[in-house]
């Protein structure tokens, strides 16, 4: 089976879908493997790298000719794509269902690796985890960077530096990863989430969680892990207590991502307003519309008492080398999984819980129930 590479054309995106390490395990697997020329250049890997690794690299057209998968970041246009492929990407399937129709019509089966269930057999090709961990981190970096001020506390014989105030909102794994990163760095950590759930890992990275704890905040998570959309009572309360919060800090990173929904507002520009100047928050969220009320993607937005408003629409892309490891891993994993070390396929039983889960477009249809419709 010929496995075709390909360079993102996504404004912006910097990452690869394979690097020279996965190449060569793909490779022992018995894939050919074909790289498109200049696929990894945003992320540090030349082609002679993949080439040494015993990929072929070259035009696209001559890498897709006769490929039987496909792998991506973001997912490709149909045209091109060999008829007959299995493309696994990061398909964004409820925002670009257009896409996901013209592979149905070009005959391309589809695998969305943000649609791989939370489970512990599933957790090494999660892409979702992999990415937002990084994303997490970087946001405490780039908020670092625009703050102007130490973070750690410093005793000085000219007096005492006091420790930079940071509130993180939205306790996922890239709200874990800045709640980590911030105190690393020596900040004062305090965190919230609609999860009590969550409350327990705030400890344990030794942030202070800030709880709205009523019936409704006990059942605000899915099946699947993901936060619910709250009710206006709860926002309500909510928006009470993290008035009195934010106020004291110095700096804001929210997180907040409900799936297939935009993202929920979680401060108003009152709010915003309420921070002192020099202040920093950075909005995660800001490509699903955003949780910070004035926002803009790929903007630092100064408001007018002088706080800076930060959102970046692909975080894992301004750390690209690293992101792209990982995300090749995930799917190299995704590959070691369902391989057939006899025929030398791919095997994907279609009651599989991980096939069922992640699996967007075969055989001519949108066959996903959470697509349908």
């Amino acid at each position: 089976m010929k496995l075709a590479v390909l360079k993102e054309t996504a404004p912006g995106e910097r990452r690869v879908a394979a690097t020279p390490e996965t190449v060569r395990k793909l490779i022992a697997l018995g894939l050919a493997v074909a790289v498109e020329s200049g696929a990894g250049a945003g992320a540090d890997i030349p082609d002679a790298e993949f080439e040494a690794a015993g990929a072929t690299t070259g035009p696209r057209a001559a890498v897709l000719d006769g490929a039987g998968l496909v792998f991506a970041i973001q997912g490709p246009e149909a045209d091109g794509l060999p008829k007959g492929a299995l493309l696994a990407a990061s398909l964004n399937p409820h925002g670009a269902r257009d896409r996901l129709e013209a592979y149905a019509k070009a005959g391309i089966d589809a695998f969305a690796l943000e649609f791989v269930p939370r489970i512990t057999r599933a957790q090494a090709m999660d892409i979702l985890s992999s990415q937002a961990n990084l994303a997490g981190y970087k946001a405490v970096i780039d908020a670092a960077h625009a703050y102007g001020r130490a973070f750690p506390m410093m005793m000085t014989a000219a007096g005492t530096v006091p420790a930079a105030r940071v509130f993180v909102m939205g306790v996922g794994v890239a709200g874990l990863q800045a709640i980590a990163t911030a105190r690393r760095l020596g900040a004062v950590v305090s965190a919230t989430d609609v999860r009590l759930a969550t409350k327990e890992q705030i400890l344990s990275l030794g942030g202070k969680p800030i709880f709205v704890e009523d019936e409704e905040s006990a059942a605000a998570e899915t099946a699947g892990g993901y936060a619910k959309e709250m009710s206006d009572a709860y926002k309500a309360k909510q928006a009470v207590l993290v008035s009195e919060t934010i106020a004291k800090q110095d700096i804001v990173i929210t997180t907040a991502l409900i799936p297939g929904r935009p993202a929920p507002r979680l401060v108003s520009a009152e709010q915003v307003a309420s921070m002192k100047a020099g202040s920093v928050i950075v909005d995660m969220s800001v490509v699903q519309g955003g949780n910070v009320e004035g926002s803009k993607a790929d903007e630092a937005v100064v408001t007018a008492n002088g706080v800076t408003i930060l959102g970046f629409s692909n975080y894992p892309s301004r750390m690209a080398s690293t992101a792209s490891a990982l995300f090749a891993r995930n799917l190299l994993n995704f590959v070691q999984t369902f391989w057939d070390k006899e025929t030398r396929a791919l095997r994907l039983p279609e009651d599989d819980e991980i096939v069922k889960g992640a699996m967007v477009v075969k055989g001519g249809a949108i066959i996903h129930p959470a697509l349908s419709g």
